[in-house]
């Protein structure tokens, strides 16, 4: 694990890299990295995240600055920029229900070969997916997420990669942290090793590549 600025871990970042990011609807987001792929105009992003959240606001700034070719997220109903965007083919959105996105992602990060959930049977979702009969009922077999990167935001973090979340920010973030090839992450607070308790450890340092220092 390494510790370097917002700049410095964007600049890795290639265009048109996969890219995981935490957050509910802009809580748990890791503002300072999405700033700095907007200053940095990292374009053609697929990006993987719950929702399009709102504009000038979460994973919005992304698609404010028209850097997404390719969306997966659960929902974009209160994004008007993405919709518009969906609408005249400038960016492909692949919807999916909020609990199966969640456990394609976990299926990514622990090596499972997909998921079974009947979320989607007889629906519009099941459309070009296989389907498995199990004791007399209908699962589709949904494939796992992974990604380049996933950046993440943690409440706390210590010098060896260790991290925390506060309330509702630990959404997306501990299931993405296992799913990408490279994380970065980016905390309220950097506190010196031990000062987390390993009880209170949620994401494991190892998991854990770089450390947007603060200030």
């Amino acid at each position: 694990m390494r510790t370097l600025s917002a700049e410095e871990a964007v600049a890795m970042i290639p265009n048109g890299a996969s890219v995981m990011v935490g957050g509910f609807m802009g809580v748990g987001t890791p503002e300072r990295l999405l700033d700095e792929l907007v200053r940095q105009h990292k374009s053609e992003l697929a990006l993987v995240c719950n929702d399009a959240a709102v504009p000038g606001k979460g994973v919005g700034k992304l698609i404010d600055a028209a850097l997404v070719s390719r969306l997966i997220a659960s929902h974009i109903g209160l994004n008007p920029r993405a919709q518009q965007q969906m609408m005249e083919q400038k960016i492909s959105v692949d919807l999916v229900p909020q609990g199966t996105l969640a456990e394609r992602i976990r299926a990514g990060g622990c090596g499972l070969g997909g998921v079974l959930t009947p979320t989607g049977v007889g629906t519009i979702v099941e459309e070009g997916k296989r389907q498995i009969q199990l004791d007399g009922k209908t699962f589709l077999i949904e494939m796992p997420l992974r990604s380049d990167f996933a950046l993440i935001h943690a409440f706390l973090a210590d010098y060896s990669g260790n991290l925390a979340y506060a309330l509702t920010a630990r959404n997306f973030n501990p299931v993405m942290a296992m799913a990408a090839d490279t994380v970065i992450v980016t905390a309220e607070h950097i506190v010196p090793v031990g000062v987390i308790a390993p009880d209170h450890v949620v994401t494991p340092a190892p998991l854990v590549d770089y450390l947007v220092a603060n200030g």
